[in-house]
């Protein structure tokens, strides 16, 4: 049986096969469009903290609208110094989550509080009886990660992941980079 590079990571998931799309190349001269976001606050008070949160479709492909629109808004909160992890990670979890569950919504979320950036990105990965199964796929999962854990290690930080917890359903993926 032929495997695809974009076959789910869970062995319980059926291979989800699909194709390459012409999206994924753009001429040098046609930017995509990017977020406008601005940080809140009003004259005279300190402006909170960055909180960003959004729903993607359970696709390789979210990886790329993750990316940007962590950028611009670590961008016009002040945070530039986060850019590079910040987006490595988030592009990290959006594409290994969604191969754990293809077709299925992923919520990201960026809050920049006590001087610290945490990225949580939470998708809908079924829950497995078989303990063995289990096994396997946290396994796979880490695996797939393992530059993720080297980039939150050289940055002073840390990541994780976990079972969501009731009602939600699914695996809830982490990292914290601190300033």
């Amino acid at each position: 049986m032929h495997s695809s590079p974009l076959a789910a990571l869970c062995p319980a998931v059926a291979e989800t096969r699909m194709p390459f799309p012409d999206a994924y190349t753009h001429s040098a001269q046609s930017r995509p469009p990017q977020p406008y976001l601005r940080p809140k606050g009003g004259s005279g008070r300190s402006a909170p903290g960055l909180a960003l949160s959004f729903t993607l479709p359970g696709d390789i492909r979210s990886a790329r609208i993750a990316r940007a629109a962590t950028a611009a808004a670590l961008e016009a909160h002040g945070l530039a110094p986060y850019v590079w992890p910040v987006t490595y990670a988030v592009t990290e979890l959006v594409s290994v989550t969604a191969r754990m569950s293809p077709g299925r919504e992923l919520y990201v979320s960026l809050r920049h509080r006590d001087d610290a950036v945490r990225l949580l990105v939470w998708d809908q990965h079924p829950h497995h009886t078989e303990p063995d199964l289990t096994t396997l796929c946290e396994a796979r999962r880490r695996r797939a990660l393992w530059l993720l854990a080297a980039v939150a290690d050289d940055w002073g930080g840390e990541w994780g992941m976990c079972e969501a917890p009731l009602p939600q359903r699914g695996t809830k993926s982490w990292v914290l980079l601190p300033r």
